[in-house]
């Protein structure tokens, strides 16, 4: 077999292995500069990362343009897609403002260790088939890796308008994994054929004007920045627009005309464990200890905000819900220990009175 043929027939083992282990979307890009680099540095100078500081260090903006800057002698990278989506919320439930909303990939269990492991699986196996010592890399959502843009380049999808990767015959509820190694393969076909065209439903749907232009997203304004990255104070002029959202947030995708493509996972582990996952009662929230919230959070993806965060959001939502029932936990917050859910209670009571 001669090397190109070999690079062909390691390709669709490689993708073959992926698809074994449960990824739904798997493609191979060539490790070189991201894509669309200059939009990126733009949008760092722009300050549009907010507090996400860690995303402007110069160490991390170059490993993140260039891989091989993340693993000397990087040749070729896996990217892979998961089907998160755990299907709709009823509607009962969504048009109940005493209840606060959860995005639908935080319904289940985190994702990032379930993935790693079948990425370590597909790296191990990599290196069986190449019949070598494969020097590999493995990133799921937290390393300096632009995985929208490889992803793209691999033959996932492209990025829409709401800068979300989308697949046209699988919506955009993707997780979103890679391999770095040092081997070199046949790329993917990378051309999907398909665009947002001149929709621009997630620029119109968003509560708070995040998508400031089509495929630019300020996340200062952003509700799942708001919610989750955010560790102060919620801007007050933003309060009112965060509606009940109290971990991340839907919308932009949700209106995405390519969403009808968009299939009920079969990973049962990121299905939700019942409305109170999806969907809590506020009033329940905002009486929470600290070991009432590990008890119904750890090892989903809300624990990683924390207790403080959680009521710090759940209080803006009582506060937009304005109704007198919640009077009372909200009073009750004003002792709470935290001094950040003291102070959104407080809002949140000014504007029920």
């Amino acid at each position: 077999m001669n090397p190109l043929e070999t690079c062909q027939v390691l390709t669709e083992r490689i993708c073959n292995r992926a698809r074994e282990l449960g990824f739904d979307l798997v493609g191979i890009a060539p490790a070189r500069p991201a894509p669309a680099l200059d939009a990126y540095r733009s949008w760092l100078a722009q300050g549009y990362h907010g507090e996400m500081s860690y995303m402007a260090r110069p160490d991390r903006v170059e490993r993140r343009e260039d891989p091989s800057r993340i693993m000397p002698g990087v040749r070729s990278i896996v990217c892979v897609g998961l089907n998160y989506y755990p299907g709709g919320l009823p509607a009962s439930l969504g048009r109940d403002p005493s209840r606060g909303l959860v995005s639908n990939y935080a319904w289940g269990m985190d994702y990032h260790d379930l993935i790693a492991s079948r990425l370590e699986k597909l790296a191990a196996f990599i290196g069986t088939q190449a019949g070598r010592e494969v020097a590999a890399r493995v990133y799921v959502d937290t390393g300096p890796v632009l995985e929208r843009a490889h992803a793209a380049a691999a033959g996932l999808g492209f990025v829409g308008k709401n800068t979300c990767l989308i697949h046209p015959k699988m919506g955009s509820w993707l997780f979103l994994g890679e391999v770095l190694f040092d081997l070199e393969l046949d790329p993917t076909p990378a051309e999907m054929g398909a665009s947002c065209g001149t929709c621009r439903r997630c620029l119109d749907a968003c509560p708070t004007g995040a998508l400031v232009a089509p495929y630019v997203l300020d996340a200062r304004r952003c509700i799942s920045y708001l919610t989750i990255e955010l560790k102060g104070p919620i801007p007050r002029e933003l309060r009112p627009l965060v509606g009940n959202w109290i971990y991340g947030c839907d919308v932009c995708q949700a209106v995405c005309p390519w969403q009808r493509f968009a299939r009920r996972t079969v990973e049962r582990s990121f299905h939700a464990g019942g409305p109170d996952r999806a969907a809590p009662s506020l009033l329940d929230l905002m009486g929470m200890d600290e070991d009432a919230f590990r008890q119904r959070y750890d090892g989903t993806p809300v624990s990683r905000i924390g207790r403080r965060q959680l009521l710090r959001n759940a209080a803006v939502a009582l506060g937009n819900w304005g109704d007198g029932q919640a009077v009372p936990v909200l009073t009750k917050a004003l002792t709470d220990p935290e001094p950040l859910v003291r102070e959104h209670a407080a809002w949140a009571l000014g504007r029920l009175e």
